[in-house]
């Protein structure tokens, strides 16, 4: 649903007409008092005190130590839970779409061309929590396409939400994907060992590719014909873009991994139903796993063996482990759930919490910005109501980079929280004489 004229085109006003740069509230910095501020990295901090500034933290710690500045806007959080923001690894929300049906791998695809941000599912993202999030294509090929990493902002343009790296250049990875979803007719694979074969000869290719615009880089006219779908693989194959791999199935796990070996590529393992089959192979490959958790039965066979234990097992081989919405399976309002299922089957609290924070900002290549709430990193945090693993805590805010973009206290934010007529619509049409008419009298 597109934000309202209160939550977008005024704060758009306010920038373009009062601040030549950042948001005028941000002007003078912002103390959070008082919480229990859970910074990931470090040890709980009662009593708390978060001092943002221009969309960073200034500074973290107990009262008693830290000094908020004279100036500071204050914020009374007492008795509340203060945490980073949520990064999901894995979701759908805006419509990401990528391949089509015309070749099972299409690494030329970019997701940043199908994002819609009007879409309401990022209202309710921020509403559970979650300030960034890996935008990927569908698994129905065995490559669908480029990611796209982002901040869940109120924004107009896809651009607006981008997060870029110093260069900047578009942070993403690559959606790479095994098992029966990209088994049908050809062209696409009718089985594994086909999937595999597929793969292996693509990414060859792309490895002969860069050889010739190597050894010719000199001679223009001898070097190859520039291909858009090579040129994206060349970066899997130099470590500059991560493969997020859809895989479910032990055995497929364990091709993915035998491919990565061959290959020298960086991998995310996204699902990993058998993971727990396979864990002391996982983490001698040290492949980091964004684990989802279902809570209720159906789904695909080839996660029939799906179980709330991989989180813990993994965590015990020595894995880095993550988790995702994979939104719309599960709805990214409840992604603090997921933390608290791994933590009943067997998960330590420390590492659900790190899973749901620092760990997908590592995946993502973002532990220097996100993740964690410490000095000079982005101020992307969460105001929670009790603790964050309890069924009962609800977020009552969600800032990022020091602004806030959801608080439960609103009547429009709280619709996207808890539901309703209107929640999940593209767009509000309003008529000359009705104040919200989709044909009401």
């Amino acid at each position: 649903m597109s934000p309202s004229p209160s939550r977008l085109l005024v704060p758009v006003l306010l920038v373009s007409i009062l601040a030549p740069g950042p948001a005028r509230s941000q002007e003078h910095p912002q103390a959070f008092v008082g919480a229990r501020i859970l910074p990931i990295v470090g040890e709980p901090i009662e009593d708390g005190v978060l001092v943002v500034h221009r969309g960073r933290i200034q500074s973290v710690g107990p009262r008693a130590s830290v000094s908020i500045p004279g100036d500071a806007e204050r914020h009374d959080v007492s008795g509340r839970v203060l945490m980073p923001g949520l990064v999901d690894t894995h979701s759908h929300v805006a419509g990401p779409a990528g391949a089509d049906g015309s070749d099972p791998m299409q690494p030329e695809c970019r997701v940043l061309d199908a994002i819609n941000v009007r879409d309401a599912g990022i209202q309710k993202a921020q509403a559970g929590g979650i300030t960034t999030a890996n935008l990927m294509p569908g698994s129905g090929h065995l490559l669908s396409g480029q990611t796209v990493y982002v901040k869940y902002k109120d924004g107009r343009t896809v651009d607006e939400l981008l997060i870029r790296d110093t260069d900047g250049k578009i942070a993403g990875g690559m959606k790479m994907a095994n098992g029966t979803n990209s088994q049908r007719d050809p062209p696409f694979p009718g089985t594994r060992g086909k999937s595999a074969a597929i793969a292996r000869t693509r990414l060859t290719a792309a490895q002969e590719y860069g050889r010739k615009l190597e050894t010719n880089a000199n001679s223009p006219d001898k070097a190859p014909e520039r291909d858009l779908g090579k040129e994206a693989l060349l970066e899997v194959l130099n470590g500059d873009r991560v493969v997020h791999h859809h895989t479910h199935r032990h055995d497929d796990i364990l091709t993915v991994l035998r491919l990565q070996e061959e290959f020298g590529f960086r991998v995310v393992l996204q699902h990993v139903s058998e993971a727990w089959k396979v864990a002391d192979e996982i983490a001698a490959a040290k492949a980091p796993c964004s684990v989802i958790v279902i809570d209720s039965p159906g789904g695909k066979l080839e996660a029939a063996d799906l179980d709330w234990k991989t989180g813990a097992v993994l965590e015990q081989a020595g894995v880095l482990v993550g988790f995702h919405t994979d939104d719309p399976i599960t709805d990214s309002r409840l992604f603090l759930r997921s933390a608290g299922l791994a933590v009943r089957a067997g998960m330590t609290r420390d590492g659900a919490l790190y899973g749901m924070t620092m760990a997908g900002a590592r995946m993502l290549d973002l532990e220097d910005r996100i993740g964690s709430l410490e000095s000079g990193k982005d101020a992307d945090f969460i105001v929670l109501s009790g603790d964050p693993l309890a069924v009962s805590t609800q977020v009552l805010e969600t800032w990022i980079e020091g602004v806030k973009v959801f608080d439960r206290t609103n009547p429009e934010d709280a619709l996207f929280a808890n539901g309703g007529y209107g929640a999940s619509r593209p767009q509000t049409f309003t008529w000359c004489c009705h104040e919200d008419s989709w044909g009401d009298e």
